[in-house]
């Protein structure tokens, strides 16, 4: 819905100044300009970027829509499906964990919190460290650097898609040039045309350089910024993941070591002690 409320405002603002000021719309509609600026953008954009990229972008489109999916619900649910698991240790012991990290699709524990259970890559990075415990590993710190190596390389291939989107922002106002180039070239050659005839053709072209920057600053930069914000929020939801985590593996007990996730989250969003106390006593008596 956002999205959606930002692209009417720019267009209304966009087209309406225009028409406001007397123009003409229909002055606009130059439609091989367009085939030209955002032809030649796809096409700079498959040469720039590998497939994986790619086939990233076009998964893109329903994050931009949807939003970020991480709020303050969210971040309670991940916080009461990590006090839930290491109660569960704390009473039962570690080898308890093993029917729900070895089949997470089927655990009870995590499909109490259907937010966590639906996000695969969440699911499997706790199921993943939780299993290395199981078998042994102990060392925080060892566990902490293969933490951020993993985080860091899902970054990594975040930032790549961003980039991409990025690249069509700043590529796409020199096409725009390239279009208007083009379309005074083709009106050199009508010189000896009426000067209304010769203002309608240049007029023409300069839409060219128009649509080149409209579409950059007021759709491709925001899309990627809109995704940088989604990402930069997922991001935090894996570093309470790995605050709540390393937390426990060293000893905390089960409040502290959701304590310990709670603070790793930014103050806008971040649940108070109140608020996770309460959700963790509801769990506890739903138990």
């Amino acid at each position: 819905m956002r999205l959606i409320i930002g692209i009417v405002v720019v267009f209304a603002s966009v087209l309406g100044g225009y028409m406001a000021l007397g123009g003409h719309l229909e002055v606009l509609f130059q439609p091989f300009e367009y085939v030209i600026i955002l032809g030649a953008a796809i096409g700079a954009f498959i040469i720039g970027n590998s497939g994986a990229v790619l086939k990233g972008t076009m998964g893109t489109f329903g994050t931009l829509f949807k939003g970020p999916k991480y709020n303050k619900a969210a971040y309670i649910e991940l916080l009461g499906m990590q006090f839930t698991l290491y109660k569960l240790v704390q009473s039962k012991g570690i080898l308890a964990l093993e029917q729900h990290i070895e089949n997470p699709h089927e655990s009870t524990l995590f499909n109490r919190f259907p937010k966590f259970a639906a996000n695969h890559h969440a699911v499997e990075f706790v199921c993943d460290y939780l299993r290395m415990v199981t078998l042994g590993a102990n060392n925080v710190h060892e566990i902490e650097a293969l933490m951020d190596e993993e985080l860091e390389t899902h970054h990594q291939e975040q930032h790549r898609l961003v980039n991409a989107m990025q690249s069509l922002a700043d590529g796409t106002p020199a096409l725009g040039i390239v279009a208007a180039v083009l379309g005074v070239i083709k009106t050199m050659g009508s010189i000896a045309e009426p000067p209304e005839v010769l203002g309608h053709m240049i007029g023409g072209a300069l839409v060219g350089t128009f649509f080149g920057v409209f579409v950059a600053y007021g759709f491709f930069g925001p899309f990627a910024q809109s995704l940088r914000n989604s990402y930069e929020a997922e991001s935090k939801y894996f570093l309470s993941l790995k605050a709540g985590l390393l937390a426990h593996i060293s000893g905390q007990v089960p409040v502290m070591a959701v304590e310990f996730a709670r603070k790793a989250l930014l103050s806008e969003d971040r649940p108070t002690f109140a608020e996770i106390d309460e959700s963790t006593s509801n769990l506890q008596a739903s138990t």
